[in-house]
């Protein structure tokens, strides 16, 4: 990529940091898509990709657990196998050919099931065992790791979807779930960071400013309606990512 079009990039990182932040995403399937468009090394997508992943589920695990949007009880089963699954998820390099499909469409069908949604957070919330929230945690953590990504995209469809937590909680639990997958993620394939660009640390700032303004209306101000439509738009644009990608 040319230095030209490196302004073009941070924009467009940005754009992505904020749609993604404000429904408690890190956006790291966006920037794949992004810097893929780019012509970026593809052994630099994925630890780049990681790297915003943590600056912007960083800010965003702060700002929706300080707003009270977050659940601890909830969370640490998913944690417990999601951490470990996800570094070892790091180490693999599968063909894409193998599992890209079959994500695309299961993140087609969740978009679809939640933006037809008619009741959107009227409905009590049940947490699920510690043994099957284990198992989920392990399996999203290790398909994170592999694609480069944290996992909050297939972790939020499935919560809001088996009602597990309230929709506001859910953003805040994907955004601490992405943000400790992403950096296990990345520690299980350290080597990688060798093919991170020199401008990465401009990008980080970029993604920082947007995940602040996205998740400042996500967590406080959007409908919840709102960040049910846009969490869909979201998983869309993901799925077709793993088709086009």
């Amino acid at each position: 990529m040319t230095p030209e079009m490196i302004p073009f990039l941070a924009v467009c990182i940005f754009v992505v940091a904020v749609m993604y932040a404000s429904v408690g995403h890190g956006g790291a399937s966006g920037y794949l898509a992004v810097m893929a468009l780019f012509s970026l090394h593809p052994e630099a997508l994925k630890p780049t990709a990681l790297m915003l992943n943590i600056v912007v589920a960083g800010v965003g695990t702060y700002l929706y657990c300080t707003a009270g949007q977050f659940s601890w009880r909830v969370f640490w089963p998913f944690m417990i196998t999601s951490i470990p699954a996800s570094f070892l998820g790091g180490a693999f390099n599968l063909p894409p050919e193998l599992y890209r499909p079959v994500l695309g469409m299961m993140l087609f069908y969740a978009a679809w099931r939640l933006f037809v949604r008619r009741k959107h957070d009227e409905y009590e919330a049940k947490k699920p065992t510690f043994l099957l929230a284990m198992v989920v945690g392990g399996v999203l953590g290790f398909a994170s790791g592999i694609i480069g990504v944290g996992g909050g995209i297939f972790l939020s469809p499935l919560m809001i979807l088996f009602r597990w937590a309230r929709v506001r909680e859910v953003s805040g639990i994907a955004a601490l779930f992405i943000l400790v997958n992403s950096i296990s993620g990345l520690f299980g394939h350290l080597s990688s960071l060798q093919h991170v660009p020199d401008y990465a640390p401009m990008l980080a700032g970029v993604a920082l400013v947007g995940g602040t303004i996205g998740a400042l209306c996500g967590s406080r101000h959007l409908p919840v309606a709102t960040i049910l439509k846009a969490m869909s738009f979201m998983m869309v644009l993901a799925g077709g990512k793993m088709f086009l990608f």
